[in-house]
């Protein structure tokens, strides 16, 4: 199930741990601390929160090199270019998809998704810290979502490798044809899951979690909107901009190698 939720009433953080207490409580992260405030809904965000980097690029040009379609990376300037023209991340996203592997089958692509979170772990693409945060929420029963503006090509599949519950983030286009299969468009299906958006999806997870609070990390400063909402917050290995706007909000920050 998709979620339609347009916007809520803002939710500031809140509970008895104060900041300095609560940036204790999640830079030492462990599952008889994650246990002490209960049963919650754990949200992370992925590129740079439980990852070190940026995971699409990686994606699109281990793709290419697969099957030979560097050729095809001509068309990225030209993306890049749009988006620096109009400052829309998602049109930047869906036509980077596009000239990688706009077109392609859906079994083909679906291996090469296999294959790529398969090997996310054994490249050490993923924070020990982060893995330790969300084995602490798994240990204390939490419910785990991911939320990410990265696409469905491959997000569900990482949020199944590492366990999670539900896995939200931006939905990509296919092209249907009853003589044959599937084919990508690589339009985006829903809003660019970013900024504002973030905070939709929040506000629709707690229709799905009545009463749970939210404890929510996140990593930039496009992700400040639905961490402010959070019952509990923290930005995580932010830049110098996105630490400013967190204590800006309020929110506690720490650092996960």
């Amino acid at each position: 199930m998709e979620p339609r939720s347009e916007g809520s009433e803002s939710r500031r953080p809140s509970g008895s741990l104060n900041h300095s207490v609560e940036r204790g409580y999640i830079a030492a992260m462990t599952a008889s601390h994650a246990a002490a405030i209960g049963p919650c809904i754990a949200v992370f965000d992925l590129d740079g929160t439980l990852t070190w980097g940026d995971t699409l690029l990686p994606f699109l040009s281990g793709y290419a090199l697969r099957h030979s379609r560097l050729k095809t990376l001509w068309r990225l300037p030209l993306a890049i270019a749009g988006y620096l023209g109009s400052r829309d991340r998602g049109l930047l996203k869906s036509r980077a998809i596009r000239a990688v592997m706009g077109g392609d089958r859906r079994s083909t692509i679906e291996a090469w998704t296999e294959a790529f979170v398969g090997g996310l772990k054994r490249r050490r693409v993923f924070r020990p810290a982060a893995l330790a945060a969300v084995a602490a929420h798994r240990a204390a029963g939490d419910h785990l979502v991911l939320l990410s503006a990265s696409p469905d090509l491959y997000v569900p599949g990482i949020g199944r490798l590492l366990g999670f519950e539900r896995s939200l983030c931006t939905e990509v286009e296919w092209r249907h044809d009853a003589s044959e299969e599937d084919r990508l468009d690589g339009a985006l299906r829903t809003p660019n899951r970013r900024d504002e958006e973030k905070s939709r999806c929040l506000a629709w997870l707690r229709t799905q979690y009545p009463k749970l609070p939210v404890v929510a990390y996140g990593n930039s400063r496009s992700d400040i909107p639905h961490l402010r909402e959070a019952d509990r917050a923290v930005l995580v290995n932010g830049n110098a901009m996105a630490r400013r706007a967190a204590t800006a909000a309020g929110i506690p920050v720490a650092e996960w190698r």
